[in-house]
């Protein structure tokens, strides 16, 4: 009796141990299923997920089907490298199995989508890229310019010149003001130390008006290795109190009226940010200068020129005195007429 006894423990530990190793097996084997995801798909793992919610959260999304989502926990319990995964959205392209997915949710890589805000735009056309940013919370439609400075903590009912132009980063389902707060703290930083640093003797009363002058400095600037120039000059300017004179700033003062070209009548139109009429700056930015602007004028290049006019390559003639930037102006003329001519006679 009692060998038989002995015989069906034995038995029985048998088929319990093989219950087991085939339960093993099957959480193996699970690390290799084929996963069911979208081109493009995110997925968010919030902090304190546990590995049972994970595996639930998973087969709601489709990620993995029903039969694997008790197999699940007990996979991530045998396989500790699976076992860290960290809170974050992640992109689920090119991952084609459980184990893919759990090596990747484990890594803490994040999907990084990106925005660029380009130099010398104006915060109007900042504002249309972030609405266009894919995945991105858009938080601030329907809030005024001012409402905005407000969140972000700026003493101004303007943005313009406050945002750093930059290529942004950014998780999926991030908000605009989140990263709009981080471009306004880069753009703060590098003021504050232009500040700092800045040369002796500039006509310039605070970080506010170096700001406005880089703006101007940013949207007269078409080859970078001139803005030192271009700055020494309306630095000049201001020190002998003659007017700035410069385009970018009627352009922005005739906001909407702008149609690509100015005339007599608009140079003679006043308005708070028309350079031929008022004296000195402008009162706030015309566009987001660039970090380099901005140290353009914090050191500009020590010159005794008071004119500048595009000389057909992209940059721009120096002059000292009115007579010499006169010819300059007629030698861009002649340049602009020769090459209109030759455009027209290409279409012949």
């Amino acid at each position: 009796m009692l060998k038989k006894f002995l015989i069906s423990l034995g038995l029985v530990g048998v088929v319990a141990a093989g219950g087991a190793f085939y339960g093993y097996q099957k959480m193996i084997s699970l690390a290799e299923h084929p996963l069911t995801t979208r081109e493009d798909q995110f997925f968010i793992l919030e902090k304190g997920t546990s590995a049972q919610k994970l595996a639930k959260q998973l087969e709601e999304q489709g990620i993995i089907t029903h039969s694997d989502v008790e197999l699940l926990p007990y996979l991530i319990r045998i396989k500790p490298e699976f076992s860290q995964f960290k809170a974050g959205v992640y992109s689920l392209n090119g991952l084609h199995s459980v184990q893919d997915l759990l090596k990747h949710l484990n890594s803490g890589k994040e999907v990084q989508l990106n925005v660029k805000l380009i130099e010398g735009k104006t915060f109007k056309t900042f504002r249309e890229q972030l609405e266009k940013a894919s995945y991105l919370e858009h938080t601030l439609k329907g809030k005024s310019e001012a409402e905005i400075a407000q969140l972000l903590g700026i003493n101004s009912d303007k943005l313009e010149g406050w945002i750093a132009p930059e290529t942004y980063n950014y998780v999926p389902y991030s908000t605009d003001l989140e990263l709009l707060k981080r471009a306004y703290q880069k753009q703060q930083k590098t003021l504050e130390q232009a500040w700092q640093n800045r040369a002796e003797n500039l006509p310039l009363k605070s970080p506010y008006e170096m700001l406005i002058l880089a703006s101007i400095v940013e949207k007269e600037t078409g080859v970078a290795n001139e803005r030192p120039q271009v700055a020494s000059v309306f630095i000049n300017r201001l020190k002998n109190g003659w007017k700035l004179q410069t385009d970018p700033t009627v352009i922005y003062g005739m906001g909407d009226k702008y149609d690509g070209n100015i005339r007599k009548k608009d140079l003679l139109e006043p308005t708070p940010y028309n350079t031929y009429v008022i004296d000195g700056l402008p009162p706030t930015p015309i566009a987001m200068p660039s970090e380099a602007a901005i140290k353009a004028v914090s050191q500009p290049d020590s010159t005794a020129y008071f004119y500048f006019v595009a000389d057909g390559s992209g940059g721009h003639k120096f002059s000292q005195t009115l007579n010499e930037h006169n010819q300059a102006v007629k030698n861009w003329i002649k340049i602009e007429r020769e090459r209109k001519q030759a455009k027209q006679e290409e279409k012949k």
